[in-house]
């Protein structure tokens, strides 16, 4: 992914600023010759770290200042003012920390921390600690989960199994940029190949999990070997739902899960004129914006009235469907395929279109045969406890298959975001290091289409009102989801400051 520094911007913070110039919670984009640097203020206290979030490189200066951290404005991720670390996913690395300076009534940042401040080790005795953890998933939330153990300190045996073929992606970059032609396979990996033996984690692709042996405390691999665990992490993820079509399992018919997936769709795409996107989710109609991208005629059959509104209203689902069709998409709306050949698919309603590339984004079951083997408590999902622990001691889920009780709702969901994923699986390494840690998190999620991206944050199932604040037609509105009153979610377009202060604001609510 590109983490590409901005342009520098600001003042010279060598020459230094007056200490007056920078009010308390204030930050300033500035620069130490071609490096960019955040200047903050907390109270009496400044800090100065990189400019620029080490998610997709966006200005950090343009984000919210909570506490002693920053948010980015784009992603939500998280980082310490203090240390430079990166304290909330999606980023994963650190920024930059810089020694601040005061003297004669101005602030001066001149040199970079050669090593980053110590991180306090917070893992357990040695004792307590467990020796050996397996993680079953190679996604956001297995990932995150490895990096943070060994961020927290952890130095025993860390195995991670994944089915892929290959090491973990930035998935949601799969059907943006990546599908569209405009990011390079490059940026697609979390980190490289060598990450993983660097950090002693032993990932092994391709690998297939027949079963879990709670009694035993062993994961049975499907070549017959056994894997035993202190602690086990299920991170299994959520697969795309396959239609009972005829034609379904024809080569031109893809599905958008994986590297491999997205990699088909390209191939596919090159040689393709006419292409037909089955369902409105987010997934599917950036997968039409991409193949828009891409000079191919897309049609989008789906059996709403109109796209997204379920999650969105009614006015969004129209922005959003009148965006798709300015740029020339062409929808089939309150329709279903009923078939597929080598050619077009077959409407329900006795319309055929011309196709030699067809994409499934009907939605995403998830992953729980190993959980149900294993005899865990079910529904819609695995269920877990406030500290992402199973009902069997020792075990935690994480991500698409976790069914957690969040405190924002005040009831029991299961998400399937890449933002909230990478959090559980952060979080259940610490648990699974005796750290208690409650997963409180609300809900993030992005999705851009076009020049037009969408932001959510919170979780609205239902609601009985819905205020607007700004102008949805104009693209430039935040929308409150509200149910009795009280704000559930909040929606919004080009307003990344004000989705960062919602988010907030609902973190405020349950403390």
């Amino acid at each position: 992914m590109s983490t590409d520094q901005p342009n520098v911007t600001g003042p010279d913070l060598t020459a230094g600023i007056a200490v007056s110039d920078l009010a308390d919670g204030e930050m300033l984009a500035g620069h130490v010759g071609e490096e960019g640097v955040l200047l903050a203020r907390r109270g009496d206290t400044f800090f100065a770290i990189g400019a620029a979030c080490t998610h997709y490189g966006v200005p950090l200066a343009k984000g919210l200042m909570v506490g002693d951290t920053v948010r980015c404005p784009a992603h939500h991720a998280c980082f310490s003012l203090r240390t430079g670390e990166a304290l909330r996913a999606p980023a994963l690395s650190p920024v930059a920390c810089w020694v601040v300076e005061q003297h004669d009534g101005k602030v001066f940042v001149r040199t970079q921390r050669a090593e980053p401040l110590p991180r306090p080790r917070r893992v357990a005795a040695a004792a307590d600690s467990p020796g050996r953890i397996v993680i079953v998933g190679g996604g956001a939330a297995g990932f995150a989960a490895a990096e943070m153990l060994r961020r927290e300190g952890y130095d025993g045996s860390l195995t991670m199994l994944s089915d892929d073929d290959a090491p973990p992606v930035d998935r949601p970059n799969l059907s943006k940029d990546y599908l569209a032609g405009n990011a390079p396979e490059a940026w697609i990996p979390l980190q490289p190949d060598d990450f993983y033996a660097a950090h002693g984690i032993d990932l092994r692709l391709r690998a297939k999990v027949a079963r879990i042996d709670v009694a035993a405390g062993a994961v049975q691999l499907g070549d017959g070997g056994a894997l035993p665990y202190d602690r086990l992490l299920l991170a299994t993820g959520a697969e795309p739902v396959r239609l009972p079509l005829p034609g379904m399992d024809l080569p031109h018919v893809h599905t958008l899960r994986s590297l491999a997936d997205s990699q088909a769709i390209i191939e596919r795409a090159k040689s393709a004129r006419h292409a037909v996107v089955l369902g409105a989710s987010f997934i599917g109609l950036e997968v039409a914006a991409a193949l828009r991208a891409r000079g191919l005629e897309v049609h989008v059959v789906a059996p709403e009235k109109r796209p997204m509104e379920r999650i969105l209203g009614a006015q969004m689902g129209d922005l959003v469907r009148g965006l798709h069709e300015q740029h020339g998409v062409i929808f089939h709306l309150e329709e279903t395929a009923d078939s597929i050949d080598a050619r077009q698919v077959r409407l329900k309603g006795g319309d055929s279109i011309t196709a030699e590339l067809v994409v499934a984004g009907v939605g995403v079951r998830p992953r729980l045969s190993l959980a149900e083997q294993a005899g865990l408590a079910l529904d819609n999902g695995v269920l877990v406890d406030a500290h992402l622990q199973t009902s069997a001691p020792g075990i935690f889920a994480a991500g698409d298959i976790a069914r957690w009780p969040d405190p924002h709702s005040g009831t029991a969901i299961r998400v399937e975001h890449w933002v909230v994923a990478q959090r559980q699986g952060q979080t259940a390494a610490r648990n699974m290091l005796g750290l208690g840690e409650v997963f409180d998190a609300v809900p993030f999620f992005w999705s851009k289409h076009y020049d037009m991206p969408i932001s959510y944050v919170g979780h609205a199932e239902s609601w009985d009102e819905l205020d607007v604040e700004g102008d949805i037609a104009a693209k430039d509105c935040l929308v409150r989801y509200k149910r009795n009153g009280r704000v559930l979610a909040v929606a919004s377009i080009r307003r990344p400051l004000d989705s960062l202060m919602a988010e907030a604001e609902l973190e405020r609510a349950i403390s």
